[in-house]
């Protein structure tokens, strides 16, 4: 059964220098759909032009957290919008708040985050969200973004609680996982995807970087290992490799509305 990468930063040298040859090698391996994620407007130009290139590929584009504070993105939010309606767009993101790198900037990438809210108001299209040691925070934004209007997205490379993925899903998020979710300290993380109702799990690899178990030592990850990660999550939900696949290609194709 034919699996969706939610996930992929395809624009990154170290894979869209071979760009053919990574998506030739994912659908080999059964991942028929990826989505490029943008990370600022040059990444998010890339990821429509590779979108444009590949059947099978869409794009997200968006401006990361970590550098909603540089000069280079100062003024690219009207071009972000204009790419937000561009074919095969079907994501607005990377978006989100980020406290491991920076906890100096928090009140710019609260603004920032705030305009990606608005944006997906605006399009209809789902967020795509970043959090790293900011759970709280992240959630009390969309709760009380959620007073205005639904909310819909995904929680990219979801590693946080059961609790904070409770209030996410009540929200109407879809939460993701991605290689980490394989390795051998992420018990608890493993517990938390047991969890997850069957049409709200999506499965990611964030190439080129968190490569799945038994493939750590590789680099780049790229989609074509996600299928250790889709039967990871097999795993712990009892379910066939199958299964999963269909399940979460499903969710997918439903919530970046692709026939």
């Amino acid at each position: 059964m034919p699996l969706f990468d939610t996930h992929a930063h395809l624009d990154n040298p170290q894979l869209s220098t071979n760009a053919r040859a990574v998506v030739q090698r994912a659908n080999d391996a059964g991942v028929s759909w990826m989505t490029a994620i943008g990370t600022d407007l040059p990444t998010s130009q890339k990821c429509v032009a590779l979108a444009g290139e590949f059947d099978g590929v869409y794009a997200a584009v968006g401006v990361h957290p970590t550098v909603v504070h540089t000069d280079e993105v100062a003024d690219c939010w009207g071009d972000i919008r204009d790419l937000a309606n561009k074919p095969k767009v079907v994501a607005i993101g990377e978006t989100g708040l980020d406290l491991y790198w920076d906890k100096t900037t928090i009140d710019i990438q609260r603004q920032w985050f705030r305009k990606h809210i608005d944006l997906s108001f605006e399009t209809g299209k789902p967020l795509v969200i970043h959090m790293r040691e900011c759970e709280a925070e992240i959630v009390s934004m969309l709760e009380s973004s959620a007073i205005t209007g639904s909310i819909i997205g995904i929680m990219h490379s979801f590693t946080g609680t059961l609790e904070s993925a409770r209030r996410c899903l009540e929200l109407g998020m879809y939460i993701s996982f991605a290689g980490m979710v394989t390795f051998k300290k992420s018990t608890a993380l493993r517990a938390v995807a047991a969890e997850i109702p069957a049409d709200r799990i999506l499965v990611e690899t964030d190439a080129p970087y968190l490569s799945p178990h038994p493939l750590r030592s590789k680099r780049p990850n790229e989609p074509a290992y996600m299928v250790h990660t889709a039967a990871c999550l097999a795993d712990v939900r009892n379910i066939s490799p199958e299964d999963l696949a269909a399940i979460t290609t499903e969710n997918a194709k439903r919530i970046f509305k692709i026939a």
